[in-house]
């Protein structure tokens, strides 16, 4: 396993390029602190990505809690999470989502990754649903000022730290210029924060009808090395391309959702596509059952990319 943190994919999004497991626990499942209360305004949290579901269910149970004077915290699960690894999936209810809720288009690559895990599900005994969950403009743009405003304190504290400012030879070029360019207000962040929160609350109430969601991990084939460096020189062109690739995943680090990316496709270049599953806020342990059992049926921890050039 390896250690991974996730504010808008960065632990799904690499594990679905590389063909791992990836789970981006439930907001405030793992501590954070002691220097904060939570992680980029409760979009980011930390984990891992692992070969093996069994080994990121051992982590979980090693970290998950609070630390000492949490602000808030998970519910605690009914079992340890290694313990769900096996268990039974069957009548489980998944519904279906193949549209990005940021602008971009699926790869059809992307959408034939679904349908595989759609039979995969079928074959398991849940049942599966085509649905919709369409979320507002104003909180995806909420989402997207909460990560304006933490990049502009991140760049303050550090100046504080080192009593000198910042430069591009200590934070990438294109994330001091979003520091530098930050313009928001006290009210900006609080609109922001009742923005994620009012998504927490749709996204819940979606979830009353369904044990999980499917999604693509990211609408595109894994991407070159380098075109999401935030050293690039076209920042506004770099940042389209990451919020590209979030498209799907952004979504449930504002409303705070567990979701994993399971490594079930490969395309014809030898490449890996990971899909997406989400669970309701609190619920590792039904990510873990299905990951669990798509692994029994399906098993990556053998497979290995290649290498592409070009």
């Amino acid at each position: 396993m390896a250690n991974a943190s996730d504010g808008g994919g960065s632990i799904r999004i690499p594990a679905s390029c590389c063909g791992l497991f990836g789970l981006k626990p439930t907001r405030a499942r793992n501590p954070i602190g002691p220097d904060v209360g939570e992680g980029w305004s409760g979009l980011a949290t930390a984990h891992a990505v692992s070969r093996t579901v069994r080994d990121s269910a051992l982590l979980l149970d090693c970290t998950a809690g609070p630390d000492i004077g949490a602000p808030y915290w998970a519910q605690a699960p009914e079992r340890p999470f290694v313990e769900e690894v096996g268990r039974d999936v069957a009548g489980m209810k998944v519904a279906v989502i193949r549209e990005p809720w940021f602008d971009a288009e699926t790869d059809p690559d992307c959408l034939a990754a679904v349908d595989a895990a759609v039979a995969h599900c079928r074959a398991l005994g849940l049942a599966v649903e085509d649905a919709t969950l369409s979320v507002p403009q104003w909180m995806l743009d909420a989402d997207m000022q909460i990560i304006y405003s933490n990049a502009r304190q991140t760049v303050e504290l550090l100046e504080s730290v080192f009593d000198r400012p910042m430069t591009e030879n200590d934070v990438e070029p294109n994330n001091l210029r979003m520091a530098r360019n930050d313009r928001s207000t006290g009210a900006d962040y609080v609109t922001a924060l009742n923005g994620i929160h009012a998504l927490g609350r749709l996204v819940a109430r979606f979830f009353v009808d369904f044990d999980l969601l499917l999604t693509p991990t990211m609408p595109m084939a894994p991407l070159p090395l380098g075109l999401l460096s935030p050293s690039r020189d076209d920042g506004e062109a770099q940042w389209r391309d990451v919020v590209r690739t979030i498209a799907f995943t952004a979504p449930f680090n504002a409303s705070g959702n567990p979701a994993a990316s399971v490594p079930l496709h490969w395309n014809r270049d030898g490449v890996p596509i990971g899909v997406q599953f989400v669970a309701p806020y609190g619920d590792e342990a039904a990510l873990l059952r299905i990951g669990s059992a798509l692994e029994r049926i399906a098993p990556w921890a053998h497979r290995r990319p290649g290498v592409h050039s070009g």
